[in-house]
């Protein structure tokens, strides 16, 4: 039996509930259901960097575009993209995507050392990009990518998903209407990372171009163990489990502050790990601790940590996520669950006057609403980049192994210029900000 648009937009309201889809993407699919061709007019997305994550994310993007190109210095990796998206074009080198005009949305799913350059390269070439977290593998790095989005007017989105789940955001809104009373302390959890080595050296695969993998970062021997899932715990390309689950978690802790644009005034990190020789490089247990201006403290630690401040977390093992404490009591939130000392705090309608944040249901939804309207996505270049930046500093602090003095203003640290040289790394021949 056909069906009018209109009685197809009726139908498709509880799907639109569901799924939190754009409104014109359900109007195009009516309009598809009419007889329409709607495909001509939905944006074409290429996939650079084909992993799982990578892969799972180009999957949510397809709902709103075409696939036409699918690119990975892994030509497996490519051949397996391509069975998924037969129509689409396979290349090995992003920047023979970047010169595609039906491209009009990139989904960047690399390793983090390549966010910045494949991110820089999208926009100057007149496209959209997602890029997963975290955004950055240095503090300078978001500062181009910062400059470079206002420059061109491209909308970037960070993959920072948690700004688009209902739990965090509450939190969030409660914390910052005072919920909890005066905000006193941010307690943030991580996973710990992995201790393991040491490693060998071997041959990379004939389908995978390791100099083109290496990039920017330093020319070294393949070891399998550097590439693929375990890249995030090696300094070269990543910051552990600090910048991996710290970009979600630290994220939250920025936003219920209210400081996502700035950042700590200061930095003070310790461990005990002691590094393999030739085996992973970035720390797996750490604690740090971070001061705002206004006398907030926020501490991010790595788990197995099952209390805070002597309570028992969550003893069913979800032990990482965020805990706001106030004077009058605390809220604790993780994927899935949000908790508080008192259970009214998160039943009571705040008040008509409350600061409301901004509002997202689906992350990838969000940024395809964003690339028809040009507004900004709930988490922007800028937003991203500060969300990265409070984990470099974290990252910086346990390197040097002292307290480190932060201006947020200026993005410099006060009096320490061996500190302000970790905010960037060399970048290895031919790569720089300009040659993308």
């Amino acid at each position: 039996m056909q069906h009018s648009r209109r009685q197809f937009l009726q139908s498709s309201a509880a799907l639109a509930a569901a799924s939190t889809l754009p409104h014109w993407f359900l109007e195009e699919t009516a309009d598809a259901a009419q007889g329409a061709a709607p495909e001509k007019d939905r944006p074409g997305i290429a996939l650079i960097g084909c992993g799982g994550r990578g892969t799972g994310v180009a999957n949510e993007a397809a709902n709103f575009g075409r696939m036409v190109a699918v690119c990975d210095v892994d030509s497996d990796r490519v051949a397996q993209a391509k069975k998924k998206w037969p129509d689409a074009e396979g290349y090995q080198d992003f920047r023979k995507v970047l010169e595609r005009k039906d491209v009009g949305v990139i989904v960047c799913g690399t390793v983090d050392h390549w966010h910045t350059l494949v991110s820089l390269a999208a926009m100057r070439s007149g496209k959209d990009i997602y890029c997963e977290k975290p955004l950055t593998l240095t503090i300078e790095e978001g500062q181009h990518l910062v400059k470079a989005a206002k420059q061109t007017g491209r909308i970037l989105q960070t993959g920072s998903q948690q700004r688009s789940d209902k739990n965090f955001r509450l939190a969030c809104e409660l914390v910052r209407n005072g919920r909890i009373g005066k905000l006193k302390h941010v307690g943030v959890f991580l996973p710990k990372g992995r201790k393991e080595g040491p490693f060998v050296t071997s041959t990379p695969a004939a389908t995978f171009d390791w100099n083109l993998w290496k990039g920017p970062t330093p020319d070294v021997d393949y070891v399998k163990e550097r590439t693929h899932l375990t890249f995030r715990y090696w300094w070269d390309y990543s910051g552990g489990t600090m910048t991996d689950w710290g970009a979600h978690h630290n994220d939250i802790a920025l936003w219920g502050l209210g400081l996502e644009r700035s950042g700590p005034v200061s930095i003070e990190a310790k461990t005990d790990a002691k590094m393999i020789p030739n085996g992973f490089t970035a720390f797996d247990e750490y604690a740090i601790e971070y001061a705002y201006a206004n006398g907030v403290t926020h501490s991010c630690h790595s788990t197995p940590a099952n209390a805070w401040n002597g309570a028992v977390i969550d003893p069913k093992g979800q032990q990482h996520g965020v805990k706001f404490e106030g004077t009058d009591g605390w809220i604790w939130v993780t994927r899935g669950k949000i908790e508080a000392s008192n259970p009214e705090f998160l039943t009571t309608p705040l008040g008509s006057d409350a600061t409301r944040l901004y509002v997202s249901d689906n992350h990838m939804a969000n940024f395809f609403d964003c690339v028809k309207s040009r507004k900004p996505a709930i988490c922007e270049a800028e937003i991203g980049h500060r969300s990265a930046s409070v984990c470099h500093l974290g990252v910086i602090a346990l390197r040097l192994g002292r307290k480190l003095k932060w201006d947020p203003a200026a993005e410099k640290f006060e009096g320490d210029e061996e500190a302000n040289r970790w905010l960037s790394r060399e970048m290895r021949k031919p790569w720089s900000y300009d040659t993308v």
